[in-house]
C-alpha cells in the first residue's frame, strides 16, 4: 500500500513547478506570430516612417492591429483583470490541448505519460499561476498554498520560514530541469520548447500521481463520452476544457477568500 503523500512532499514537487512556470508563461505571454507588438506602439511610431500618399492606409491598418488584445498592445493595456484572466483561459487551454494532441511536441515524454493526466494538470498549474499574476500576486509560497489548494485540496499555510541555502538551490535545479534551455538569456520561446517544457511539468506533478484525481476535472458525461470510440478524443478534450475552466474559478475564489483579488475593474 502506498502511503500518504506528505504536505512537506507536496510542497517539494510545487516549489521548483512555481518557478518553472515563469519561462514558460513569458513564451506563451510574449508569442507574437504577427508581429503585433513591434507595429503597434504606445506612441503610435509604426506609422513614422511611411510615406504620406500611405499614411491613411497604414494608420487604419495601426488602428486595426491596436485593437487586437495580445500582451504588449494598447488594447491590452485597457482590459481589466478578468478580461485578462479570461484571455489566459483561452491561451493555456488551446496550447495545452494542442500540444497534446500533436506528442511530438513533447519528445519522449508523450509517449510515457498520460496525456490527460500531464497535460491537464500541468495545464492548470500554469493557468492558475497565469491568473494569480494578473492579481499582483507573484510571492512563491503563496503560488505554492494556492495550485497545493486547488490541484490537491491540501490547505497549506507556509508562513514566511526562509528556505535554506541547500533548499534553494535544489528548488532552482529542479526548475532548471523543467524550464531546458527557455530560461537561457536570448533563448527564443519557439513552439516545441514551450510545449516540451510543458510536458515535463506534467512529469513533476505526475511524480504526485495518487493526488491528481483530486484536481479540477470535467463532468461525469465528459468522462463518458471520452470512453466511447471515434468520439473519446472529443471528450477528453472536452472534459480537460471544462476541468481548466473549473480550475481558473477555484483559483479566483481561493483569492477572494485570502483577500489577494485584485478589485473589480483594477
Amino acid at each position: 500500500m502506498i502511503g500518504k503523500i506528505s504536505d512537506e512532499q507536496i510542497v517539494t514537487v510545487l516549489r521548483p513547478f512555481v518557478r518553472a512556470t515563469r519561462p514558460v508563461l513569458d513564451g506563451l505571454r510574449e508569442s507574437d506570430p504577427f508581429g503585433l507588438r513591434a507595429r503597434v506602439t504606445p506612441d503610435g511610431a509604426g506609422a513614422r516612417d511611411v510615406p504620406p500618399e500611405e499614411r491613411s492606409l497604414a494608420d487604419k491598418i495601426l488602428d486595426a492591429l491596436a485593437s487586437v488584445q495580445v500582451p504588449g498592445t494598447a488594447a491590452w493595456a485597457r482590459m481589466d483583470v478578468d478580461a485578462r484572466a479570461h484571455w489566459w483561459v483561452y491561451r493555456v487551454g488551446r496550447f495545452t490541448t494542442l500540444i497534446a494532441a500533436i506528442p511530438g511536441l513533447g519528445g519522449a515524454l508523450a509517449r510515457t505519460l498520460p496525456v490527460s493526466d500531464a497535460v491537464g494538470a500541468a495545464g492548470e498549474g500554469l493557468l492558475l499561476v497565469a491568473l494569480a499574476g494578473e492579481h499582483g500576486v507573484r510571492d512563491e509560497d503563496r503560488l505554492v498554498e494556492l495550485l497545493a489548494a486547488v490541484l490537491f485540496r491540501r490547505e497549506l499555510a507556509l508562513g514566511d520560514r526562509a528556505l535554506t541555502p541547500a533548499e534553494d538551490a535544489a528548488a532552482d535545479a529542479r526548475a532548471s530541469e523543467l524550464t531546458g534551455d527557455l530560461a537561457e538569456s536570448g533563448t527564443r520561446a519557439t513552439l516545441k520548447k514551450v510545449g516540451a517544457a510543458v510536458w515535463r511539468l506534467g512529469r513533476a506533478l505526475w511524480s504526485v500521481e495518487e493526488e491528481l484525481d483530486k484536481r479540477p476535472h470535467g463532468r461525469f458525461y465528459h468522462e463518458w463520452l471520452g470512453m466511447l470510440p471515434v468520439v473519446g478524443v472529443l471528450g477528453k478534450y472536452l472534459g480537460e476544457w471544462s476541468g481548466l475552466k473549473r480550475a481558473a474559478r477555484e483559483g479566483r475564489t481561493w483569492l477572494d477568500r485570502h483577500g489577494l483579488a485584485a478589485r473589480p475593474g483594477a
